[in-house]
């Protein structure tokens, strides 16, 4: 989504790699360690990059039987130990808009 999309332009251009890197990587394998669900149709895709805690919050489109998408709802750089229960809201209100707007 354009959120994600945004926070992912906004990197430098060495995190903005190593995203991506661990994108491609998650794609291949089930790492609990870059992906992980959080709570009902919310997951967290991480990455650990110079002591930063890159974050993106994420859903799955499954409407095509053949293939289904990870739709990247927002990223942020987390600073604390504990995920911010408004991110996770927020990510929920984006999947809710993107669900309404594809059914419509």
């Amino acid at each position: 989504m354009e959120e994600a999309l945004t926070f992912l332009s906004s990197l430098g251009v060495k995190e903005r790699e190593k995203v991506i890197y661990n994108l491609n990587k998650a794609r291949i394998s089930q790492d609990p360690t870059l992906f992980k669900k959080l709570r009902n149709e919310i997951w967290e895709f991480r990455v650990k990059f110079n002591k930063l805690q890159f974050r993106f919050l994420a859903f799955w489109d499954k409407s095509n039987t053949s293939e289904t998408l990870v739709i990247a709802t927002h990223g942020f750089i987390k600073k604390t130990d504990k995920l911010p229960r408004n991110e996770i809201e927020k990510a929920e209100n984006l999947r809710k808009q993107y669900l309404k707007s594809k059914n419509s």
